[in-house]
């Protein structure tokens, strides 16, 4: 029975051990997504329209993507989400993209990426426990600059703008295949077992202390690309 106990305190002990390591994981990933928001809308004349925030349903952040293969073969990367809801933007959700077909970064080790869902489909793909950009949901390249209403192309042809930002370098990325799944740890180290993706999207849930970085940093985005245009 001794055994037994013992057995069971050191499991027990384990696993708030792992919820810890992956809660300051998850909290880490939360700033360096605040982080990468905060450099893409401050670089002038090549970030992310305000038009184009103007218009998201949804923003979602991997920062420091990893690569693999010569032109672009994604090995995977962990982001973090957030949504627009009756009260503002959602707590921010954890998600892992894996896969796809990737525009030209040959000789890039490391690529933060941004994707804007820009419509009411492109947040049902997202709330969806996984989705793959370019097949469920239509995915392009987004516009870059000060503004982006000259033209409305961007608005019309797709539910998905991508964009990547690599070694200083901020462009619009062509991206496809990549699926896009909750991050289960992630998600249950921050919210707990019970919490859902979909529950912390749409807005069922309070955002924790760790997100108010990153979703200070969506809302200011618009701000900050206001900032940019008028210097």
């Amino acid at each position: 029975m001794k055994k037994i106990m013992l057995a069971l305190a050191m499991a027990s002990l384990a696993t708030i051990s792992w919820a810890d390591d992956t809660k300051q994981s998850d909290t880490e990933r939360l700033d360096k997504a605040a982080e990468v928001l905060h450099q893409v809308m401050n670089t002038p004349d090549k970030g992310i329209p305000s038009e184009v925030l103007d218009h998201a349903k949804c923003v979602a952040v991997v920062p420091h993507m990893i690569k693999g293969g010569f032109v672009f073969g994604a090995e995977g990367g962990k982001g973090v989400a957030t949504c627009r809801t009756s009260n503002g933007w959602s707590a921010p959700a954890f998600f892992a993209v894996t896969g796809g077909s990737w525009g030209l970064q040959i000789g890039v080790e490391g690529i933060d990426l941004v994707m804007v869902f820009q419509n009411e489909e492109g947040m049902k793909h997202l709330l969806q426990s996984k989705f793959k950009i370019g097949a469920d949901a239509s995915a392009a390249a987004g516009p870059v600059g000060r503004h982006a209403s000259a033209n409305t192309d961007w608005k019309m042809n797709a539910e998905v703008l991508t964009y990547s930002r690599a070694k200083g370098a901020f462009a619009g990325l062509t991206l496809n295949g990549a699926d896009v799944r909750p991050d289960e740890d992630a998600m249950r180290a921050m919210y707990g077992g019970d919490v859902t993706y979909r529950s912390v999207l749409t807005g069922s849930v309070p955002p924790p202390p760790a997100a108010h970085t990153f979703l200070a940093a969506v809302r200011g985005s618009k701000a900050e690309a206001a900032e940019v245009t008028n210097k």
